[in-house]
């Protein structure tokens, strides 16, 4: 690899782990005036109207036979974790809900081998175990738990579970359609739904000049074109350039930029909610090297 080229793609994989380590403090950001619904709803609808001239002009080249798999895709990679993730946060910090989404790849192992008979090697069982054992460590290093944190924790882990499934479902079924479509059109057709929510929600009765909320939709707009949209095409841009290895790796930044934006906005991060996090990353580097 050329060191011009070598450069562009460690700037790329720079700016990926910037944009998506970002997202879990703007979705906190929005939730200071909107509702976990609404922010969530916003991000969607953001996203699916700046891909939508995309899908128009792609639609033809998806085959009509996997067009509900198409939308699968988009309601278990997008539409529903980015939901999940909203109303975790009402009651959890950031930088704990980017730790979590950590075990994406671990979801994507287990999955794959339960439902979609992909072999786990034994280095791959190892790797499940470590994490499991980190995230043991880290609901321990809480203190007393009630059940409520754990209820609000458990949705990230359900959206990782999302992201899991549709991994092994694109993977399975889409792998010959190009991934750039098939994000434009899922988003596309999750503008609908994503409007419905925001009107049902009673967003539009909002005071949407007022500063505050102001502030709170532009989080949520930023959120889903940058977070969603334009980082998807980052991401597939990467996985071209410089192959799906190295842009693995980025699964082991985002939690670190999240923590660094929590500690910005005095969200409480210990040196044992490092630690938990150091396990559970070792855990991915095992079942990933």
């Amino acid at each position: 690899m050329a060191v011009s080229h070598r450069l562009f793609s460690w700037l790329i994989f720079a700016a990926l782990s910037l944009i998506w380590g970002s997202s879990f403090i703007l979705m906190k950001v929005g939730l200071q005036t909107l509702t976990a619904y609404q922010v969530a709803a916003l991000r969607i609808l953001s996203a699916g109207v700046f891909l939508l001239p995309v899908a128009v002009k792609q639609l033809g080249k998806i085959p009509k036979e996997k067009l509900g798999l198409v939308i699968l895709s988009g309601l278990a990679g997008s539409f529903f974790p980015a939901f999940l993730f909203c109303i975790a946060e009402t009651r959890i910090d950031s930088a704990l809900t980017s730790i979590l989404n950590a075990l994406t790849p671990i979801f994507t192992i287990i999955i794959g081998a339960s439902f979609f008979k992909t072999s786990i090697p034994r280095r791959k069982v190892l790797g499940v175990l470590i994490c499991f054992g980190g995230l043991c460590l880290l609901f321990l290093s809480k203190g007393k738990i009630d059940l409520s944190y754990l209820s609000y924790s458990s949705l990230v882990l359900l959206a990782t579970i999302c992201y899991g499934f549709n991994a092994n479902l694109v993977h399975r079924y889409l792998k010959n359609i190009g991934s750039l479509n098939i994000a434009a059109f899922a988003f596309a057709f999750l503008i609908i739904p994503a409007f419905l929510i925001l009107y049902l929600s009673g967003f539009f009765s909002l005071p949407l000049t007022n500063n505050y909320y102001m502030y709170s939709i532009g989080a949520g707009i930023i959120l889903g074109v940058l977070g969603t949209a334009v980082a998807s095409v980052i991401f597939y841009m990467l996985v071209k350039r410089a192959g799906i290895i190295f842009t693995s790796m980025v699964t082991y930044v985002i939690p670190f930029v999240a923590i660094l934006w929590g500690l910005l906005y005095n969200e409480h991060v210990t040196v044992l909610d490092l630690g938990c996090l150091a396990i559970i990353l070792s855990g991915i580097y095992t079942t990933n090297k």
